[in-house]
């Protein structure tokens, strides 16, 4: 790489004659290096942050990068731009108002490829059932016909499993947690219950058409056995 000489605020006329003026892009050279530093910062800071799938806050993006710098969100665009280019991650903004942000991963498809860790499978696995669950359901379950559900397919929300450990904690804490979930108290229930909806991740990593496909797969029929949820799964991808 050639060595860029500097002038140190000298105009033309002071420089001497074996001197070449700097032109436009050397003198931006400096703060194109602060700028790609500060976007392999963002983006190693995002890709730890999602190794737990919780929604990431701008403002600690915005400590990451520096409170007070101005070129912010071009660094994120670049941060984005590489995260989809090298790592086929997208990052997202699920919630306008809290201002915070996940990184797009795909969940195994109908096909039953999965695109995440190896170690992760398992959970997904059971995620994409759930999600299943719910959607053919209309989109919305109580806890108890969940539980009810899962112990069908000897998953049992009060006894650890071998692969999922508590299954209940990790449905209604992690999966809540990371989004995949929203799972919401209904009012004036004693003991209290809950209703499982898709989260904003989920709705932003699957479809319900792919959902409709794994379901339709499963039971050996067309995603058309299913009028209403085939409309619905339809009128989805369209949109």
């Amino acid at each position: 790489m050639s060595q860029r000489k500097r002038s140190k605020g000298l105009s033309s006329s002071q420089m001497t004659d074996g001197e070449e003026d700097c032109s436009p892009s050397q003198r931006d050279q400096p703060f194109q290096d602060q700028m790609n530093q500060k976007v392999s910062e963002l983006v190693q800071f995002l890709l730890v942050k999602d190794q737990k799938k919780i929604p990431i806050r701008r403002a600690d993006m915005l400590k990451t990068v520096g409170q007070k710098y101005k070129n912010y969100t071009e660094i994120v665009n670049r941060a984005g731009k590489t995260l989809q280019e090298v790592f086929g991650l997208q990052l997202m903004e699920i919630d306008t108002k809290l201002h915070t942000y996940i990184l797009i991963d795909n969940l195994p498809r109908a096909e039953g490829e999965y695109l995440c860790k190896d170690k992760e499978k398992e959970k997904m696995g059971l995620l994409l059932v759930v999600l299943s669950f719910i959607f053919m359901k209309g989109n919305s379950v109580k806890d108890t016909a969940l539980w009810e559900f899962l112990r069908l397919l000897r998953v049992h929300p009060g006894k650890p499993h071998k692969v999922f450990g508590d299954v209940r904690k990790l449905l209604m804490d992690e999966f809540a947690r990371q989004k995949y979930l929203d799972v919401t108290p209904i009012p004036l229930t004693d003991p209290p219950e809950f209703k499982f909806q898709w989260g904003p991740r989920a709705e932003k990593e699957t479809s319900k058409k792919d959902v409709l496909k794994f379901v339709a797969k499963i039971q050996g029929k067309d995603p058309t056995f299913w009028v209403s949820q085939n409309k619905e799964a339809e009128a989805e991808a369209a949109s």
